[in-house]
């Protein structure tokens, strides 16, 4: 049961029906109907009006702007997500652990990000790759960098006559990319950690470092301080810094979230991949 229930045929009805009546979209509702259930069976009872907006073309896609980012379309599935050679390889490497097949097939981005879990799959590499947010009413258009976004546990940005109609990436470069989910079982399950690294090395000289965590705190843990710790650097010296990255990434985790799972699980991945960086090719680094 809901208060109300609106079926959107386009976006310019659904950004109208947001602003008259405050409804909340429903798409996938892998996450709302679960959130709201009442019991097997029983139809799950919203506290507030609902926009069903799974029919919207508008906000659909994968394609690639002129200005050179990557544009995923807020309805765009997890399936769809990790079969697009579009898509950077950490968000296609999120979107194909998440779930079973069949939540893979229903639940969307926007959906994913909207929610606002700590635990949620997509925000953890989005937000290393510095995606933004596209944020439409009917009266405005503003792009929001996602880590801001996403304030906190079931915390957003998001205003009360706004929709999120795609989430855009710009290109970023990297010599080795590294992505690990922790779970209780290999497939179809919760994260219990996850972590996404890159590195690029240009004439033997770190670049870029960057990392990210999820469901390590209210919301997903980049460390800036932490990553400029290698930036600079050559090569050579990589061992030899893993334990003040490793210290200073454990310091940034938040100190309710499992402290010593976490904790020890995403020191020994980062000494994991930055070990690999020393010594391997460059390339994709995936366990």
């Amino acid at each position: 049961m809901v208060e109300r229930c609106f079926v959107t045929k386009d976006l310019d009805e659904a950004l109208r029906i947001r602003k008259e009546t405050g409804a909340h979209p429903l798409a996938g509702g892998s996450d709302l109907m679960v959130q709201y259930k009442q019991g097997i069976g029983i139809t799950p009872v919203f506290p507030w009006p609902v926009m069903v907006i799974s029919g919207i073309e508008e906000l659909k896609g994968i394609r690639k702007l002129d200005d050179g980012r990557i544009e995923i379309g807020a309805l765009e599935t997890p399936s769809a997500i990790a079969a697009s050679d579009l898509v950077p390889w950490h968000v296609r490497q999120a979107a194909s652990r998440m779930g079973a097949v069949a939540l893979r097939n229903t639940a969307t981005i926007g959906g994913n990000i909207g929610n606002a879990s700590p635990k949620g799959d997509l925000p953890q590499p989005l937000i290393l790759l510095d995606a933004v947010v596209v944020l439409r009413s009917a009266d405005s258009v503003r792009e929001v960098l996602l880590d801001d976004f996403i304030r906190g546990s079931k915390k957003t940005d998001l205003h009360e006559d706004e929709l999120i109609t795609a989430i855009r990436i710009t290109e970023v470069p990297y010599s080795y990319a590294y992505y690990r989910k922790v779970g209780t079982r290999r497939a179809n399950a919760i994260s219990k950690l996850s972590i996404s690294s890159l590195v690029l090395i240009e004439d033997g000289i770190i670049k870029d470092f960057r990392a990210s965590s999820g469901a390590a705190g209210p919301k997903v843990i980049r460390s800036h301080e932490v990553e400029d710790l290698l930036k600079g650097h050559a090569v050579d010296e990589v061992p030899s810094l893993i334990p003040a990255i490793t210290e200073g990434w454990d310091k940034a985790i938040s100190p309710h979230a499992m402290p010593a799972y976490r904790r020890g699980t995403t020191a020994r991945a980062l000494e994991h991949f930055l070990s690999a960086v020393a010594t391997l090719p460059p390339g994709p680094v995936i366990e």
